[in-house]
Formats: structure tokens, sequence, C-alpha cells
């Protein structure tokens, strides 16, 4: 496809239109003979909303400006197109983690970014279908990098904004250390490949991706296009030296360690402990509280904008 049949339509995240580099890489490129349409969000469900009509609009390319939570939205509306004309996805990473971003090796600059999803490939990867509710009520959305739960998602959801903006990643981690003395059990039912298990968790990761929370690599060993969840779960700890076991666990993930459990499936169902409180989940950086949640693999359902050495590719999906 030549530049002339290209058409991109930058959607951002409206507390980010007036960025003056983005404006100014918008510019450069239009001058070079990109075909851009920009669209900015007032409200929560815009993003979506946006990316669902580009199909309508002739779009080739569908670039979502903004953090983890606006790749999602975006993400999520071009999930409403059917497979055949969804558009391919795009990131110009203006977030506080832009952990997606970040770890798939793209431009974390306005002008660099934009001036990449010009160049680079479309790839095809997987998505997660997560179907996930409390009260007897279910909705279901998709995501292209980490739902966590328990501890990670609590660090997530109470990580003040302003805090993000000044630290960035370093604010996860901050939050992080403070709650760690002042944790909670997360108790519920696991479901996957035939096996049922209770479990009492300090952490749960589901990564199609390899990090969240502002760089932490929860997923090490996680492609974007297997077929597979990579799944991380985090027991309680108890004493002072059983920390210390479990932070060594965690520099190698093993598949059946004392603390840490490390594994892959296709699909993967929690119940919460009856009586228990929803558990915090982040699905991309967004939190929220469910009492069940199911999240599965949706193979190679998006073609997104990847550099050609991208850690997350697969040696079977480069040229």
């Amino acid at each position: 496809m030549t530049d002339s049949q290209q058409h991109y339509l930058l959607i951002i995240n409206g507390k980010s239109a007036g960025n003056p580099a983005l404006r100014e890489a918008v510019n450069e490129q239009r001058q070079a003979g990109m075909q851009i349409t920009v669209r900015a969000t007032w409200e929560g469900g815009d993003a979506a909303d946006i990316a669902e009509l580009s199909d309508a609009m002739g779009i080739t390319h569908v670039i979502a400006c903004g953090g983890d939570g606006t790749v999602s939205e975006v993400m999520n509306g071009l999930m409403r197109l059917p497979h055949d004309r969804r558009p391919v996805l795009g990131i110009v990473p203006l977030g506080s983690a832009n952990d997606f971003a970040t770890s798939v090796g793209l431009p974390l600059e306005p002008g660099p970014a934009l001036a990449a999803a010009r160049a680079l490939s479309a790839y095809p990867i997987d998505v997660v279908r997560a179907t996930a509710g409390a009260g007897g009520e279910s909705a279901t959305s998709y995501y292209i990098n980490m739902t966590t739960g328990g501890f990670g998602a609590e660090i997530t959801s109470s990580t003040p904004k302003t805090l993000k903006r000044l630290l960035g990643g370093g604010a996860y981690s901050l939050m992080g250390a403070l709650k760690a003395w002042r944790h909670r059990s997360y108790r519920g039912t696991l479901h996957w490949d035939e096996k049922e298990e209770s479990a009492s968790l300090l952490l749960l990761a589901l990564g199609n991706g390899r990090q969240s929370g502002g760089g932490q690599v929860l997923g090490p060993r996680a492609k974007l296009d297997d077929g597979r969840l990579d799944v991380l779960l985090v027991k309680d700890f108890r004493s002072v030296t059983e920390l210390s076991k479990l932070i060594s666990e965690l520099q190698n993930f093993p598949s059946e360690g004392r603390f840490v459990r490390y594994f892959t499936t296709t699909q993967l169902t929690l119940t919460t402990q009856a009586g228990d409180p929803p558990w915090p989940l982040t699905l991309d950086g967004e939190a929220r509280c469910y009492d069940h949640f199911c999240a599965e693999v949706v193979p190679l359902a998006l073609r997104v904008l990847l550099p050609e050495e991208c850690p997350l590719l697969s040696s079977s999906n480069r040229p």
C-alpha cells in the first residue's frame, strides 16, 4: 500500500490534545505527505466509539495517542469491527507508564513515535477477551498487554495521578513499597486446563505482554503472537524471612516455586472466595473490582505497528 492509499486517524486523549510536541509532529508528518485526521476524546468511551467508526471513514491506520488506558480503549473499539475490516493499530505514547509501548520497543516521544507509525510494518498479534463482573452482572472487553489482580491492582488504583505524572513509572514502585507492609490476602478459586485450585494470593498477573505498573516485568517470557497467556501467581507470605524467599523466586519465575508459579494457558477463570470483597483487577492499567473473571486468548486478532526487532514477537512472525 502506497502513502497515498494510507489514511491515518489519530485518536488523542483530550487531556493531551494541546501537547506541543504532538502538534508539531502532526504538522511535520502532514508536510511530508502523511494523510492524517485527528479526533480528541471528551469523556470515557469516546476513544472506542471513534475507533469503531474508523472503517466507515476509510481509515487504514488508527493511532492511539495517550497512555495504556487510551491504547486499550482504542483497541476495544477496533475489536467491535469484523476481523477483515479492522484498521492497523499504532501507538504514540503520552501516558505516565506506557508499559505496552515500552515493552515492544516503540519510541516514547511524539515526533519519533508518529514517524515510526508511518514507517513500521504491521504484525498480527493476539488479544485477550476478558469477561468480568460483580454481583451477578458481567461485561466483556479486551486487552493486549496485561491484567493484574490483588496487590498489583491495588497499587495501580491507589497511585495518585499527580504522583504518576511527577515520577512516571517510579510512582508505582513507591506505592508498592508503601503497601507491602500492610497488604491483605486475596482468596479465590482458579480454573485452567481442566485444573482447579483454591489459592490465597498476593498477586495474580495474566500477561499477553510482559510488564505492568510502570515497568514491573511480570511476564518475562510472554509473546504477543503465541496464542498463550503467561500466568504469574504469587502466594501470600507471613514473615520477613518468607518475603526474602518470595523476592528471590521472583528473580527466576519458577514453574512451581514455594511462593511463585509461572505457567502458560489459553484461558483462566477466577472466582473470589464467598463472603470476601471483590478483587481489585486492572485491565491494561484500568482498575476495577470483580468477584468473577475469565481471560481467554483470541489468536492473531489485531494487526499492530511494531519494530521488526520487537522482543515480544515470535520468530515465525517476522519477515
